[in-house]
């Protein structure tokens, strides 16, 4: 019997009530889907994947979110396409929904590892007195025990209290002041991908709220996600901020991570 190819899910999650600086990312997710789907390019991976073959992606469109807590029902949308067996791709929205999203993905995926790329490490353990701000999901996700093992890469913007929390939950950090080209990341169980728009350099995306230099380029960035070792179940793609954005150069680079994203998920 033929096994059933595996099915991606893209999910928006229009949210940016846990940013700390400047709103605007809750309007990424459609714009995310229209550099995707962009005339001016094609629907093909690099590794030769065919993203509009019938059946490979599925589009479940945007969450309509409650404004007090939005946490219950990102994790249940969550829940729900993991239950079906989908490969759901996350589109953000800020980097405090990786939080629930991630304790729906460790349910379904015990064992679960994280790589996480972003200029900054999101481990405070309070930002302006918010516990689920957009820099502190990190920490809530090893304080559960919600990861094995976190993977940072691209951190260039690492407080002291972040450093200390890096030590306490043991998250293997590779700075920006490490970076080596032929950097690969290698798990042995499954893999939760979680995109901060930011690891990228602004030049490559100035879309972002909290621009800072010195980061990947869109080139470094795709072939350290093509080298990855290990089974990717669910992604994230957060804080683009369209507002910010310049001749739509970081919508581009989000089509084109869409792209690749799914191309991991999409692995048999």
């Amino acid at each position: 019997m033929t096994r059933p190819l595996p099915r991606a899910a893209l999910l928006g999650i229009p949210w940016d009530g846990g940013s700390s600086y400047e709103r605007g990312s809750a309007l990424a997710p459609p714009v995310i889907r229209e550099a995707f789907r962009a005339e001016a390019s094609n629907r093909w991976t690099e590794s030769g994947v065919d993203l509009s073959a019938p059946g490979r992606v599925a589009d479940e469109g945007d969450l309509r979110l409650d404004p007090a807590d939005p946490r219950p029902e990102i994790e249940s949308a969550a829940a729900g396409l993991l239950a079906r067996g989908d490969r759901p791709l996350f589109l953000g929205g800020d980097h405090s929904i990786t939080y629930p999203l991630v304790r729906a993905v460790a349910r379904a995926h015990p064992g679960l590892g994280i790589l996480h790329l972003d200029a900054h490490p999101d481990l405070y353990d309070v930002f302006q007195d918010d516990r689920h701000s957009h820099a502190c999901p990190f920490a809530r996700i090893m304080e559960e025990g919600l990861a094995t093992r976190l993977v940072q890469v691209g951190i260039r913007a690492a407080t002291g209290e972040q450093r200390d929390q890096a030590e306490r939950f043991g998250v293997e950090t590779i700075p920006m002041t490490d970076w080596r080209d032929d950097l690969a990341p290698r798990f042995d169980g499954p893999v939760y991908v979680s995109f901060d728009l930011d690891a990228l350099d602004p030049a490559h995306a100035p879309g972002v709220s909290h621009r800072e230099p010195g980061g990947l380029s869109t080139r470094q960035a795709i072939g350290l996600l093509q080298r990855l070792e290990g089974r990717v179940v669910a992604a994230d793609l957060v804080e683009l901020n369209p507002r910010r954005d310049v001749g739509g150069l970081a919508a581009a680079a989000c089509g084109k991570l869409v792209k690749e994203l799914l191309a991991l998920l999409l692995k048999e």
